[in-house]
């Protein structure tokens, strides 16, 4: 009897290693896929539904009553245009949390790289942010809005700052939460801490000049402003801002699947 167990470095990736399972990771995201939008009442509607009511909710309670400056542009579309963003990142974060436990059956049968499971999580997230990305789009059209080309770059840019961050951070807390259940808690408590914490709501011109250095040590601070002003038009991160965003966000990522590493070896006994 042959037995394969993970490899005892702790704090080594096998990047040749993941790269051999890649089809696993494309067969995860698409069982992730497949149980987001089967046997639902809403499926793919969700995606739109969403975004577009947490805008309406946004717009009373922040764009009629509260009044918030949304940079010169309708604060539906100002509020939607983070929101769309954001709703990715949050569900990568939430569902990669979470999804060593929700498959705990496959830890415990086969072995096979344990980062393919939070991966698959958020990869399976992009279906979504492309539906969400239609409507933005649409809403921007509805309101006379075209987005802007020359700083279509930064598009990509924010995905992969979104990505990094919410696998750094997820990994960490599925590993977690593998050992101790109570840590689901967490996450929904860190979700909506961040949320507020970021330019969603409000503009990132509303955060003193002195202050910006600090709020840009948030990842998602320059990376939602950014893709912002990529389609509005609004005040764009400056890039030593843009890059402080990014080096918090890959200490985030490295911190994450270290921990993760360290710590896989015990799954398959505490799942």
């Amino acid at each position: 009897m042959v037995e394969i167990t993970p490899d005892r470095g702790a704090f080594r990736i096998d990047l040749g290693e993941l790269w051999s399972y890649r089809e696993l990771l494309l067969l995860l995201v698409w069982r992730d896929v497949k149980s987001r939008y089967s046997q639902t009442v809403l499926g793919a509607a969700w995606a739109i539904l969403q975004p577009l009511l947490t805008m309406v909710v946004f717009t009373v309670i922040f764009g009629r009553f509260a009044r918030l400056p949304s940079d010169g542009v309708p604060y539906s579309v100002f509020s939607l245009a983070a929101l769309v963003p954001w709703t990715y990142f949050s569900s990568a974060l939430s569902g990669s949390s979470s999804s060593l436990v929700s498959s705990r059956s496959l830890l415990t049968k086969v072995y096979f790289p344990r980062l393919m499971i939070p991966a698959a999580s958020i990869l399976a997230m992009l279906v979504d942010f492309c539906i969400a990305m239609v409507v933005l789009l649409l809403v921007m059209l509805g309101f006379g809005l075209l987005p802007r080309t020359e700083a279509i770059w930064m598009i990509p840019t924010v995905l992969i700052i979104l990505s990094i961050t919410a696998m750094g951070a997820g990994s960490w807390l599925a590993a977690l939460n593998v050992q101790y259940h109570d840590v689901r808690h967490l996450s929904p408590f860190l979700i909506q801490v961040w949320m507020y914490a970021s330019p969603i709501v409000y503009s990132s011109t509303m955060v003193p000049e002195r202050y910006r250095w600090l709020y840009a040590l948030n990842p998602l601070s320059s990376t939602l402003a950014g893709f912002r002003a990529a389609l509005l038009g609004t005040p764009a991160p400056t890039l030593s801002q843009l890059a402080l965003s990014l080096f918090t966000a890959l200490i985030i990522f490295v911190a994450g699947i270290l921990y993760f590493r360290r710590t896989e070896r015990v799954f398959a006994d505490v799942a």
